[in-house]
């Protein structure tokens, strides 16, 4: 794989990379086990925002550290907070959201654990790769909170209602195999390999079409969110205006010339 690589500093609390067409996101807040504060959710809006308006990359990896992924949010932050600290400021909505805003396929690769904000934070992700050593949980009932960075919307969407309520309820904790059972991660990959993984899937993703991933991530989740019919009604637009498209037009003419097409990401 072609590593054209450009890093951040060292003392970045996220670490991005260029590898091919892969723009890589590292947290980088290992000594709090990359518990999410505003500094750190701001970097990683600003970063998860750089790559979708770069050219050169087609697909985001989102990942961590071995040991965690994300501990979840900063508790030491909040702890102080009142009820107009947190409305004022807009918590979660300013910063945490930024990544619905982001069009290009974002890849999580979590190791370690995913817990409470960093559970979230990977389901907020169109598609997550789970190392053997992953754990994941919404253990905010243990604070008298709740998971509040749409972990009660997206988690029963992901597993179903009953296994959302026994984790949400209970603070369960999954083991990567659970999770994969439960439907929660896309796959389960050896320990070790999780990078490597991850980066082979996003490289394979990132050679079609941009305007074609971009539209199906779109269309995906409208599914995700809304009824059968505005969905469809969605699928279909996106359908038609791959007939405008280059790529489109690249790809079939290729299909029928028995050929690899070239994509120009048009």
């Amino acid at each position: 794989m072609n590593r054209d690589t450009r890093s951040s500093g060292l003392d970045s609390l996220v670490l991005t990379q260029v590898i091919g067409r892969v723009g890589v996101i590292t947290l980088n807040r290992p000594h709090q086990l990359n518990a999410l504060d505003d500094a750190l959710m701001d970097a990683l809006g600003e970063a998860l925002l750089h790559f979708d308006a770069d050219d050169r990359v087609g697909t985001i990896v989102l990942t961590g550290g071995p040991k965690a992924f994300a501990a979840g949010a900063d508790i030491t932050a909040m702890a102080g907070w009142s009820y107009m600290d947190v409305d004022r400021t807009q918590f979660i909505t300013r910063n945490w959201e930024t990544i619905r805003r982001v069009r290009k396929p974002v890849v999580a690769a979590v190791a370690g654990v995913a817990m409470g904000g960093g559970c979230e934070l990977a389901l907020a992700c169109d598609i997550i790769l789970a190392a053997e050593s992953a754990r994941f949980a919404l253990p905010e009932v243990k604070l008298a909170m709740l998971p509040g960075a749409g972990g009660t919307q997206r988690l029963p969407r992901a597993v179903g209602k009953a296994k959302a309520m026994d984790m949400c309820l209970s603070a369960r904790t999954l083991s990567a195999v659970e999770a994969d059972r439960y439907g929660l991660v896309s796959r389960v990959v050896e320990e070790g390999r999780l990078m490597d993984e991850a980066l082979t899937l996003a490289g394979t993703i990132a050679d079609y079409s941009l305007p074609a991933l971009m539209a199906i991530k779109d269309s995906v989740n409208r599914a995700y969110e809304s009824s059968l019919t505005e969905g469809i009604a969605c699928e279909r637009r996106q359908l038609y205006g791959r007939f405008a498209s280059e790529d489109a037009h690249e790809g079939m003419n290729a299909f029928l010339a028995k050929r690899k097409p070239v994509f120009r990401h048009r």
